[in-house]
C-alpha cells in the first residue's frame, strides 16, 4: 500500500471512530510499524494545517483523533446544537485537581485532602466524564479508584498528565503551614 493510501486510510479510520484511536491499533490496520505510522499521522497533521483544513489531528497520550479547529468551532454551533455546557465549581475543580494529580485515588483519600465529603462532587465529574473509575484498591472493603479521562485531558488543553503545571516547592510548603495552623486553630476552638 502506498504512502497516500495509507494516509487516506487512517483518515478514513480517524473519521469514521469519532474518538481516538491507539498508535498501535492505527498502524495494524494499515499493516505498519508504530514508528511508521507516527510519521504518516505527522505529515497527514501538518499538510491539514499548512491546507488549512477544517478539521485537525490531535494525539492525546498516545491515541489520535480528528477534531474541528478550534477557531471554526462558532460555524459548527450554527449548525448544531451547542455541547452541553458543564459549570465546574469551585468544589469540582479542586476535588478534580486533587484526582488529577494524586490519581489513582479512592474517595476517602480525596475526602481526607478536602476535609468534606466528595460523594457528590466525584459523582458530578463522573457525570461530565473527567474522571472515571479505573478499578479497585487491593485493601480492606475493595474502594474504588478515581483518575482522569481523555475528556479531561480535552477540555484542559493538554496532551498528557505530564503538561499538567507543577506546584512550586515553595507554595507547596506554604500551603501546608496553612493547613495546618487551620488545623491547630479548629482543634483549639473545639476544646480538642
Amino acid at each position: 500500500m502506498e504512502q497516500e493510501h495509507k494516509k487516506a486510510a487512517l483518515e478514513a479510520i480517524l473519521f469514521a471512530m469519532g474518538n481516538s484511536v491507539e498508535l498501535d491499533r492505527l498502524a495494524a490496520a494499515i499493516e505498519e510499524t508504530p514508528e511508521e505510522t507516527r510519521l504518516l499521522l505527522t505529515q497527514m497533521k501538518e499538510d491539514w494545517e499548512a491546507e488549512k483544513r477544517g478539521v485537525c489531528l490531535v494525539e492525546y497520550e498516545g491515541a489520535f483523533q480528528m477534531c474541528t479547529r478550534g477557531d471554526l468551532y462558532e460555524y459548527l454551533i450554527r449548525v448544531a446544537k451547542a455541547p452541553k455546557k458543564y459549570a465546574l465549581t469551585d468544589t469540582l475543580l479542586e476535588t478534580l485537581s486533587i484526582i488529577a494529580y494524586k490519581q489513582p485515588v479512592t474517595r476517602l483519600d480525596v475526602e481526607r485532602i478536602r476535609g468534606v465529603n466528595s460523594d457528590h462532587a466525584i459523582s458530578r465529574l463522573v457525570e461530565f466524564e473527567l474522571v472515571m473509575e479505573l478499578g479497585r484498591l487491593d485493601a480492606p472493603g475493595r474502594p474504588l479508584l478515581f483518575g482522569t479521562t481523555e475528556q479531561f485531558l480535552r477540555t484542559f488543553g493538554v496532551k498528557s498528565l505530564e503538561e499538567l503545571p507543577r506546584l512550586n516547592e515553595m507554595k507547596l510548603q506554604e500551603f501546608r503551614a496553612e493547613a495546618e495552623e487551620e488545623a491547630k486553630e479548629l482543634g483549639a476552638e473545639s476544646g480538642l
